[in-house]
């Protein structure tokens, strides 16, 4: 089973040592990895300042020498995708895309300061590292799923409780509350989004033969905190005139639910092509 999860590093400047620091802060959080993917820099193209600073990084020999010596001496073989392969980083790129537009209708033009972008990113990253994958077990009564998370830190992430704002005005929240309702905000778009996706594979993978007792599903709820899926397995299936099932009752942890099966995702067996990219791929070394 491959399994994509989300790692973020927030740095100062595109300085090589900066480059290197992240690499460190990375290993030490995540173990050190055997292998490495990246873009090539010719493929950072655009008129972003960013994007050109990060080019003429990737192309400067000093620091690709300073990168070598370091990869050597941890034992870290880097992979530069070909340039102008876009495609050949089509794992990270679509999640990278996906992540940006949402980053950019939430952060907009919110000046952060370094601490506040470091817990947005930080907990931006557990969000995304949440998502189910699949069901633990066919056992009926067993709600637990997989997520990246129990492959980073061998358990499911818990979000600390904090109280929505969704109804108090921007001028009214202090720094943190408002970095708090960023994310807050975040959550619902991605969320929302990433069940769509998994419902989309049940239109294209005729998946309503799938609607059988069960099955472990994710039901729609957009009024669930960060980082909370509620789950629920198909008791009983309750198909039309026609004999196709469009409603089900779904069992929880607390009560029994009918509910449209376009209120249900259904999770696959393995893990879905989600939008969750990164912009590295590592492999972690067997102990």
């Amino acid at each position: 089973m491959v399994v994509k999860a989300i790692h973020f590093e927030l740095v100062s400047n595109l300085s090589t040592e900066n480059f290197i620091a992240a690499l460190q802060r990375f290993s030490s959080r995540r173990e050190l990895p055997t292998d490495i993917h990246s873009d090539n820099g010719t493929c950072f193209v655009g008129a972003n300042h960013e994007l050109a600073a990060l080019r003429e990084l990737f192309n400067d020999q000093q620091h690709q020498q300073k990168l070598d010596e370091f990869c050597s001496l941890k034992g870290i073989t880097w992979h530069f995708i070909p340039p102008r392969s876009p495609h050949f980083g089509g794992i990270w790129e679509a999640g990278v895309k996906s992540l940006k537009h949402h980053m950019k209708r939430v952060v907009g033009e919110t000046k952060l300061t370094y601490e506040e972008m470091t817990t947005f990113l930080s907990q931006t990253e557990a969000i995304l590292n949440s998502r189910p994958l699949c069901p633990m077990s066919d056992d009926p009564n067993d709600m637990a799923v997989l997520t990246p998370s129990h492959f980073l830190i061998n358990r499911s992430a818990v979000a600390l409780p904090e109280p929505s704002y969704d109804d108090v005005k921007v001028g009214r929240l202090s720094r943190w509350q408002h970095v708090q309702a960023m994310q807050q905000h975040l959550w619902r778009r991605w969320s929302r989004e990433y069940l769509h996706h998994l419902q989309g594979r049940q239109k294209w993978h005729d998946g309503v033969k799938d609607f059988k007792i069960g099955a472990l599903v994710l039901l729609i709820d957009e009024n669930l905190p960060p980082q909370q899926w509620r789950r629920g397995r198909i008791i009983a299936t309750h198909p039309g005139d026609d004999g196709a099932v469009r409603v089900v009752t779904v069992k929880t942890s607390g009560n029994n639910f009918k509910r449209a099966i376009t209120k249900v995702a259904l999770l696959p067996s393995v893990e879905p092509e989600a939008s969750t990219g990164g912009v590295c791929l590592g492999a972690l070394r067997s102990n």
